[in-house]
């Protein structure tokens, strides 16, 4: 097939350092194109990729104003419009800019979200689009909104060689993740003190979390035990996660996914996870980490983390989180859609 992938300007594709959404349109677009298929990848020009690479911007744009961003992303939608008559179908990561300009588009198209849709103020929106082929990355991320014109689940994938398999547990708890409330790395950091443990902290501090980090995150990295590393490179991620004893994710959203979760089940390290948004897709509670719904419980959890099998989190990954999987997943909706 001819398959044209928009995905977001905010980050190469795939981003030097942590970031989900372009990352999953990478193992995407370079798993469509490992199986033959003919991929043109709409990103900023530092991209990196087998497929064709379209840019409609020489840099990505995390750093520019609004104003500048909005008009590459016009520009990048100018360009898919001019290329389309050349793609079968044509697959967008971009929340909702192109949706205005799908009657131009004469091809089968499907959008992906990658975002939360429990958002009271998007009902007009998805009301104007509930007729265009959409899809979820989990179950509980398209709960709010089941009028939509849903294709499937497609739940994220990582290469099977991305991360090493490490056989033997660390003996310090990991935190990956943007440093804001509710991905809880305070919560993480108490988790890993009432357990007696050390904990490593990876994430990044955007400008919107600053005061969140400075007034109740800054603090606790007093205690020896806490080790702050900052935000971890994109080469660095699989040590850093198969090092650990387990992985905390003490979410406090609906989050979407969670990529963390897959890729420590990858490198074969558990997941202490709590109960929301699609965590309980994800997680199989007692196989692959544990499944808590407050601090009690998850510092129980981190005592039975030995009972766990890493070789056994590296196979359930194998069985259902690869990028394989998740390109022919993706696969049956563009055919669905192009017939």
């Amino acid at each position: 097939m001819k398959i044209a992938q928009v995905a977001p300007l905010y980050a190469s594709v795939p981003p030097e350092a942590y970031g989900g959404t372009e990352r999953v349109v990478s193992y995407l677009t370079e798993e469509l194109v490992r199986q033959g298929h003919e991929v043109t990848l709409f990103a900023s020009g530092d991209s990196t990729t087998s497929a064709r690479l379209v840019s409609p911007c020489p840099q990505s744009l995390r750093a520019q104003t609004h104003e500048r961003v909005m008009g590459h992303y016009a520009h990048m939608l100018s360009q898919v419009i001019q290329a389309s008559a050349s793609f079968d179908v044509i697959h967008f990561h971009i929340d909702f800019l192109h949706f205005p300009l799908l009657v131009q588009l004469k091809k089968p198209q499907l959008t992906t979200f990658h975002f939360r849709l429990d958002i009271p103020d998007l009902a007009p929106l998805f009301e104007e689009i509930r007729h265009q082929p959409v899809a979820s990355i989990s179950d509980a991320q398209r709960a709010p909104v089941p009028r939509l014109n849903w294709q499937a689940t497609v739940y994220h994938g990582l290469p099977d060689e991305l991360y090493a398999f490490h056989g033997r547990a660390g003996s310090y708890l990991a935190f990956l993740g943007r440093l804001c409330p509710e991905k809880g790395v305070d919560r993480a950091i108490e988790i890993a003190r009432c357990a007696g443990m050390e904990i490593k902290v990876a994430g990044r501090v955007g400008p919107e979390e600053q005061e969140y980090f400075q007034h109740v995150v800054e603090p606790l990295l007093e205690d020896p035990r806490v080790d702050f590393v900052g935000e971890i490179r994109y080469h660095d991620i699989g040590d850093f996660l198969g090092g650990a004893y387990a992985v905390l994710f003490p979410i406090d959203w609906p989050e979407p996914f969670g990529l963390v979760m897959i890729e420590a089940m990858a490198c074969g390290t558990p997941t202490i996870a709590y109960r929301r948004g699609s965590v309980e897709e994800v997680i199989e509670d007692g196989v692959t980490g544990f499944i808590v719904d407050d601090l009690e419980d998850a510092v129980a959890a981190v005592e039975r983390v030995s009972s766990l099998s890493r070789k056994r989190c590296r196979q359930v990954f194998e069985d259902r989180f690869t990028a394989s999987r998740m390109a022919q997943d993706y696969l049956a909706i563009y055919q669905r859609l192009v017939s």
